[in-house]
């Protein structure tokens, strides 16, 4: 069954049966009586009222200018009334996650309060940070980004979260309605004659329950999800309270102006208009808003048909509205996208091509689209900063790496600004011809055509399209084997590496043998996973060819006949296994080096760590220069020369995120309610479950080769540690020996010297093909390069550095051919 099945099937069940589901003790004692409204629709109001509330049965919003609410609060007072009511009433108020999930395998970004908590702490696998708790949860969500500016949706938003997780015995629905009333009374100045509360039901991710919607002249206030039952029919362990309002609905409701942005960053918005010189348009906001749901983008509505009818309806022209209507949403949307735009990277996402964050990329665009088609003179590096000001209280966090922000909006609007150039070409091309909604999108994907630059005809809801086809996350790349192999039922094996990366040996008993696979009892040996390549070695003198995990077991796969319930001895091969815990344990230190250099917005997207090669990809928002490499690795080694301790624990999921943050995730999330947390004293600690050395001093040296794009967003950084570093070093220093003895000079002006051979030989090869003599020649440059001299090598003579004295000893022998 869909959730919207499981919903409706529940839901009648539930109102079938109010007593049983709902918190009708506490209405009751509170004055609420049962009706049912003409749209089929329960609620329960003090009053002798006709209807539900909704905006369709009760005629729209009547708040705007007139509302019952006795407080008026500005937006970062609705947080500071919310919290401290709630901490009266014994929840206790914590900080904001990030937008970013890094915590949640199956999403890219945080899209309600209770998705801070899933799914480890819902599933009741670990315990919440506190409980009962409140949290001012910023989310993102990208469904409506058609219709932010317009109907005052939000493509980021605020959601007050009031949340419980306890057993089905504690559970008490009658207490949390209770609760919540005490906040909209007290809080918000809102009295319950002023209320008309739903049942509904709610169904989501396999769970469902009741919930009641609290409606107020036209306007859903805030609603209680009372989440309680897993699919099919089964209640759950662990029940939780879900209460989620919109905090920018509160400030907007009790300061009740028309328009809800101007309640949520009205000094934005002040500066905003000072820098635009477009004025705000009171008596046009006031008729105009009350109205505005009508032109909400969405399936199976005309929008064109409703844009005349509302215009009709405030006596305008249609042209002159739509004109009118679309130049203040572009203004909100400018101010809304900055808002997302600051939090989102302050947080560590980065604009892309690809997956969820493509989003950004998307609003960003809009946003200077906006400003270009206005011609407004507008900095969005500007706007985000004012944003972080007004929002400095609620959030203080924001102000901080406000350079690395920059850059990358500077960088962002570069690239927007190349690629208009690029798609002058394609626009010719597509103007005026009719295109279907998937060709649009691929020229918007593929190219970054603006459709309405196309003067074609563009679906309204086009950028909920777009978001709707990079919602995926994506998963970084893994080195788990596909094989499945059908063993019977066994304990988990217990792996001794977690102890010391040079244990090695062991003695094991055989728990059972499928051809050549064997699974013991313990193992010292590490199975392919996470980035890092297994240990090689022997079982009672038998190769070992792989190893590998299955769900709890690690498999290994010998090179002989070994029998169940033999007494085995498994000895680790110790320089594979030392060189591969250098480079583990240099991955984390290059990770934390390269945030050092580049931004806080430096995260692992994936790694391997092979005998003979590592390399790290990080989040960058640009290509890495040869000076920022050779910083962050004179950075790694330091890290690596102050001896750091590595401490390796095992400790509660809650407790290491509470400890260390999520930060802790790097590359992917780990499952499990325990995490083995690997901390490199003071400088960088991350849930991994890999071969690590006991101090940064271990990895002895780290050097990095080189670095490529892997994807937009995305920087591969190619290092070695260890003796493969060393070998690399003593390799390069052989070749700077050959390449000087080959040209006849210092190392530091082969490149120049070369550039002078690269030139004869090319004078040498027109003059043959033209019959003429080549004249004698001198090399006699001796001009210094302060940069990497094996590279710039390869560079001029356009080759790989293990070609370099080939190339030359070629040149100079066909130069000297060409001379005869």
């Amino acid at each position: 069954m869909s959730d919207d099945d499981v919903k409706k099937e529940f839901k009648k069940k539930a109102q079938a049966s109010p007593e049983k589901f709902y918190p009708v003790k506490t209405l009751t004692e509170l004055g609420f009586k049962r009706k049912l409204c003409k749209c089929g629709q329960y609620f329960w109001t003090t009053k002798n009222a006709l209807h539900c509330g909704e905006p369709a049965c009760s005629g729209g919003l009547s708040f705007i200018n007139n509302t019952p609410a006795k407080n008026k609060l500005s937006y970062v007072q609705v947080w500071k009334e919310f919290s401290s009511i709630h901490k009266k009433l014994g929840y206790t108020p914590i900080k904001r996650y990030p937008v970013v999930a890094r915590w949640n395998p199956t999403v890219d970004f945080t899209i309600a309060s209770i998705a801070a908590f899933q799914p480890f702490v819902v599933s009741g696998e670990v315990e919440p940070p506190a409980n009962p708790l409140v949290i001012p949860q910023f989310c993102l969500r990208f469904g409506d980004i058609d219709n932010v500016g317009v109907t005052g949706h939000f493509c980021g938003f605020v959601m007050m979260g009031q949340h419980a997780f306890v057993s089905p015995e504690k559970y008490d629905i009658n207490k949390y309605l209770k609760d919540h009333l005490t906040w909209l009374n007290q809080g918000m100045g809102l009295s319950n004659d002023d209320l008309t509360i739903h049942e509904d039901a709610w169904a989501g991710g396999g769970n469902y329950g009741p919930c009641v919607e609290f409606f107020s002249r036209g306007l859903e206030v805030s609603n209680q999800v009372y989440m309680q039952y897993e699919v099919p029919n089964k209640e759950l362990k662990i029940k939780v309270l879900d209460m989620g309002q919109g905090h920018e609905r509160a400030a907007w409701f009790t300061q009740a102006k028309p328009s809800i942005y101007e309640c949520v960053f009205p000094k934005t918005l002040e500066k905003l208009r000072n820098a635009t010189k477009e004025a705000y348009d009171e008596e046009f906001m006031n008729k105009f808003v009350p109205l505005s749901s009508y032109l909400k983008v969405e399936e199976g509505v005309d929008l064109e048909k409703e844009y005349k009818d509302v215009a009709k309806k405030l006596g305008m022209n249609l042209e002159e509205f739509r004109a009118k209507v679309q130049k203040i949403a572009a203004l909100y949307a400018v101010a809304e996208h900055s808002r997302v735009l600051l939090i989102a990277l302050r947080d560590g996402a980065l604009p892309s091509n690809v997956g969820g964050m493509y989003n950004l990329r998307v609003i960003l665009r809009r946003a200077l689209s906006f400003i270009d088609k206005y011609k407004w003179n507008i900095d969005l590096c500007d706007v985000v900063e004012w944003h972080s000001e007004e929002l400095k209280e609620l959030f203080p966090e924001l102000s901080e790496n406000l350079d690395t922000t920059r850059k990358i909006l500077e960088v962002e609007k570069l690239k927007y600004e190349q690629n208009k150039e690029k798609t002058a070409k394609l626009i010719e091309k597509y103007a005026g011809k009719e295109l279907t909604n998937d060709q649009l999108i691929e020229l918007y994907d593929s190219h970054g055509v603006d459709p309405r630059d196309l003067n074609v005809k563009v679906p309204e809801n086009f950028y909920a399209l777009i978001a709707q086809k990079h919602e995926q996350k994506e998963q970084a790349t893994q080195t788990e084997r596909n094989e499945k192999i059908d063993f019977p039922q066994l304990p988990a094996t217990k792996a001794l590496y977690f102890e010391d990366w040079k244990k090695i040996e062991c003695k094991s008993k055989v728990l059972s043998v499928i051809d050549n696979n064997v699974v013991l009892d313990q193992t010292v040996f590490y199975p392919v996973s996470g980035g890092q390549m297994q240990d090689q070695g022997t079982i009672n003198h038998l190769k070992v060819l792989d190893v590998f995990k299955q769900g709890t077991l690690i498999i290994h796969k010998v090179e002989g006949d070994i029998k169940k319930d033999q007494e085995v001895t498994c000895k680790v091969d110790l320089e594979r296994r030392k060189q591969l815990t250098q480079h583990h344990t240099s991955t984390h230190i290059v990770n934390a080096a390269a945030r050092t250099v580049l931004g806080p917005h430096i995260n692992q997207a994936s790694a391997k760590k092979d005998v003979d090669k590592a390399y790290l990809d990080v989040t960058h928002y640009q290509a890495i220069t040869d000076d920022e490499l050779k910083q962050i690795e004179q950075e790694a080694n330091k890290l690596v020369n102050k001896k750091i301790e590595v401490i390796k624990t095992f400790m509660p999921r809650n407790e290491a995120e509470k400890t260390h943050g999520v930060r802790i995730y790097q590359g992917g999330v780990a499952p499990g309610k325990t995490l083995r947390i690997v901390d490199i004293k003071g400088v960088e600690a991350e849930a991994c479950g890999g071969t690590h050395l006991n101090n940064t001093s271990e990895a002895e040296l780290i050097k990095l080769v080189k670095t490529t794009k892997v994807k937009d967003g995305v920087v591969r950084i190619f290092f070695l540690a260890g003796n493969a570093a060393k070998k690399l070093v003593q390799e390069k220093e052989n070749l700077e020996k050959e390449l000087s003895s080959e040209t006849g000079v210092p190392i530091k002006q082969v490149p120049a010297r070369l550039e002078e051979l690269f030139e004869v030989w090319k004078n040498a090869r027109k003059a043959i093909k033209k019959g003429q003599k080549l004249e004698s020649y001198e090399l006699k440059s001796k001009q210094d390069y302060s940069g990497d001299v094996i590279s710039k090598c390869g560079e001029v003579l356009s080759t790989q550095p293990e070609h370099l004295i080939k190339t030359i000893q070629k040149f100079k022998k066909e130069i000297e051919e060409f001379k005869k």
